[in-house]
C-alpha cells in the first residue's frame, strides 16, 4: 500500500481543535467536515489541498479532545497519510479505526517540507521524499492494521469477515 502526494507541514501539538473546530461539530457528515480541515492554524488548505496530498508535522500531533471528526476531516479532504514526529494516542487509535494513514518517523518529519512531493510505502515503511531525493524509515504498519487501512477502517474491516 502506498500513498503519494504534495506536503502539507505544520509543527508540534497541532491539537484536534485546529484539525476540526469544536463550531463545526453539529456535523458528522464527512464531506462538510472537510471543508473546515484545518482552517484555524491555515485559511488556505482546504482550498489547495487535493486529493492524495500529505501532511507532515512534528511532535504531538492530533493532541487535544478524542474526536474521531478530525482524523476523519483529515481524510475526507483527500489527504492520504499523516506524517508526524509522533501523535497523541487517541489520534492515533482513531486514524487507524476510520482508515487515515499515519506513520511516526522523526526524521521525515524534520526532513520533509511543505510542497515537498513525497510517496510513502505502508508496506516497509519507507518514505520518500522525491523533491530532495531523500528516504526516511518510518515505522511500517503490521498486517493487521494494514488490512484496516485497506479496509477503510475497522468497522468496514469487521463487516467483511
Amino acid at each position: 500500500m502506498k500513498a503519494n502526494g504534495r506536503v502539507f507541514k505544520y509543527g508540534d501539538n497541532v491539537d484536534t481543535d485546529v484539525i476540526i473546530p469544536a463550531r463545526y461539530l453539529n456535523s458528522s457528515d464527512p464531506a462538510e467536515l472537510a471543508t473546515h480541515c484545518m482552517e484555524d492554524i491555515d485559511k488556505e488548505f482546504v482550498n489547495q489541498v487535493q486529493k492524495g496530498d500529505i501532511i507532515v508535522a512534528e511532535k504531538n500531533f492530533g493532541c487535544g479532545s478524542s474526536r474521531e471528526h478530525a482524523p476523519i476531516a483529515i481524510k475526507a479532504a483527500g489527504v492520504s497519510c499523516v506524517i508526524a514526529e509522533t501523535f497523541a494516542r487517541i489520534f492515533y487509535r482513531n486514524a487507524i479505526n476510520i482508515g487515515l494513514p499515519i506513520i511516526e518517523c522523526p526524521e521525515a518529519s524534520k526532513g520533509i517540507e511543505a510542497g515537498d512531493e513525497v510517496e510513502v510505502d505502508f508496506d516497509n515503511g519507507m518514505i520518500y521524499n522525491k523533491t530532495k531525493g531523500t528516504e526516511f524509515k518510518g515505522q511500517a504498519f503490521p498486517e493487521f492494521m494494514q488490512k484496516i487501512i485497506k479496509a477503510e477502517g475497522l468497522i468496514p474491516y469487521i463487516n467483511s469477515k
